[in-house]
């Protein structure tokens, strides 16, 4: 399932002063289906705004976005959003977040608690079913998060700088895990992120994005194996020359 974004622009009208606000301009992105690719770029500069556009909580001002060739114009049931603040509910249990999903769609509590099972032992939440989310660490916290959109078996997982909250070791950790999920799954990952290194540890294909208006400066193909050495002189040659994009762009 390959996703497009042709000619696709987003203009809103600013809360605070009532002008407009040109958050992307002229986004050219085709992705193949399976592929994992990274979004990065200086703050404000519309990533965020995309992964939305792509969800369906906001339409383009004008542009295409296409799904498989298809015109895409309302909320697409297909595409799952993981976001940086976790976003669980506080008075569910681990297991009741996870299947949250399944009961909008109305399964039955017996089918939708023992597909919740295996995703809590995939993740690796046995024996944490029943904590609330202030009980977990915030690694674990992700992890439920995940699992809960995963549930749904989405086409596409959008991903809001999933791991930007979290201490370097356990981002590490939660990295490698994504990783492992990709390669079991085979979804689409779009993932948005600050962290260069992050972006070429994981991905496929790396999108330089400019200041706002929020245009493609250049589209990165990483063609190195995984998991890869953030050592080599190929992988700190990619990093510098990405590096010196965002320095033209102030980040």
């Amino acid at each position: 399932m390959s996703l497009e974004l042709i000619h696709l622009d987003k203009t809103y009208i600013s809360k605070e002063d009532g002008k407009e606000v040109e958050a992307l301009k002229d986004i050219d992105i085709r992705i193949e289906e399976g592929e994992f690719v990274s979004l990065i770029g200086p703050s404000g500069c519309g990533k965020t705004t995309l992964l939305r556009i792509i969800s369906g909580l906001e339409k383009p001002s004008g542009g295409k976005f296409l799904i498989d060739s298809q015109d895409v114009d309302e909320p697409w049931l297909q595409v799952g959003m993981v976001f940086q603040e976790f976003a669980l509910f506080p008075w569910r249990t681990v297991r009741e977040n996870i299947e949250f999903g399944l009961e909008m769609k109305g399964i039955s509590p017996e089918e939708r608690g023992k597909k919740a099972a295996e995703y809590v032992s995939w993740f690796g939440l046995d024996g944490f079913e029943n904590r609330y989310p202030k009980e977990l660490s915030g690694g674990m916290k992700q992890r439920v998060a995940i699992a809960r959109t995963l549930i749904n078996d989405p086409k596409i997982i959008l991903m809001d700088e999933p791991f930007g909250a979290l201490d370097s070791q356990t981002r590490v950790a939660q990295e490698e895990f994504l990783l492992n999920l990709w390669d079991r799954t085979k979804k689409t990952i779009l993932f948005v992120t600050h962290n260069v290194d992050e972006a070429l540890s994981l991905s496929q294909k790396v999108i330089v994005f400019s200041r706002r208006p929020g245009t493609v400066k250049k589209i990165f193909s990483i063609a190195l194996d995984y998991p890869r050495d953030v050592n080599s002189d190929v992988f700190n040659g990619v990093r510098r020359e990405i590096l010196e994009y965002l320095t033209e762009e102030g980040m």
